[in-house]
């Protein structure tokens, strides 16, 4: 009995580190210097962050500090989607920093007609935001993991239900 062997390919990110890393920013504009007496306001919402500052280099910096510590955190950069900054009223400035979660239409076309051009003994479907990728052979599952890792997209690609 020779049963299916499947994976899913999904791109998310742990969104508990990454309110973690937004409270260690904070934190950290309230104690640093360059920061006395400017206002960094942070917000998030599901899909995306607002930063309001006063700014531009400030704006710079605090996106520095973002990078910083969601890498320490083990999130990936890619999760960022960086728009540009833009005057708000008062003297500050908002950017909108989208939040890239699931993977897009595009890619997951890409990443199947991939799978099957390069491996004929696997299987691939979309399903919603994510990959189903199945076969008989673990071997040649671990094999297009391997072919996966060395796309280089605009998301992170996370391997998940290995079974």
């Amino acid at each position: 009995m020779s049963g299916e062997v499947s994976f899913d390919v999904v791109s998310e990110f742990d969104a508990q580190e990454l309110r973690n890393a937004l409270d260690q920013v904070r934190r950290e504009a309230g104690q640093r210097y360059d920061f006395r007496g400017a206002t960094v306001d942070l917000q998030q919402g599901r899909d995306e962050l607002i930063l309001v500052t006063d700014d531009e280099f400030r704006a710079t910096a605090v996106k520095d500090l973002i990078e910083s510590k969601a890498v320490r955190r083990g999130l990936s950069l890619k999760v960022f989607d960086w728009g540009k900054v833009e005057p708000a009223g008062g003297n500050k400035v908002r950017q909108h920093i989208g939040l890239r979660r699931g993977l897009p239409e595009d890619l997951a076309k890409k990443i199947t007609k991939l799978i099957r051009d390069e491996f004929p003994k696997v299987k691939s479907q979309i399903q919603g935001d994510a990959v189903r990728v199945s076969g008989k052979s673990k071997d040649e599952l671990q094999r297009v993991i391997a072919r996966l890792r060395e796309l280089d997209e605009v998301v992170e690609l996370q391997f998940q239900n290995y079974r």
